[in-house]
């Protein structure tokens, strides 16, 4: 197994049950592959550096984890498609193997 990191933004004016959707999501997805979330560090609210979406400001997550690459592409497909989740990146991390 790899390490990854995953930073994911949604709306600020998302209500916490779907932030939370969002987060059960991600783990399930994590453990189907048998990859292990190591920490999930919450943010908060920041302001972006450009508007996106007609959004200005983010609600910023960053998890740590350690998962298969096919399981990581799945990952980012189900995020890519979740309409709650403005922008997302997966990183891999070679220090942390």
């Amino acid at each position: 197994m790899k390490a990854y990191e995953l930073l994911f933004f949604v709306a600020p004016s998302i209500d916490e049950e779907t932030r939370a959707a969002v987060m059960k999501r991600i783990e399930t997805t994590i453990a189907e592959g048998e990859g292990t979330i190591d920490n999930v560090d919450n943010w908060g609210k920041r302001k972006l550096a450009y508007e996106i979406n007609g959004l200005t400001d983010g609600d910023y997550t960053l998890i740590d984890f350690h998962a298969d690459p096919a399981n990581v592409a799945e990952l980012d497909r189900i995020l890519r498609i979740n309409d709650a989740v403005a922008r997302h990146m997966i990183v891999k991390r070679p220090d942390r193997d």
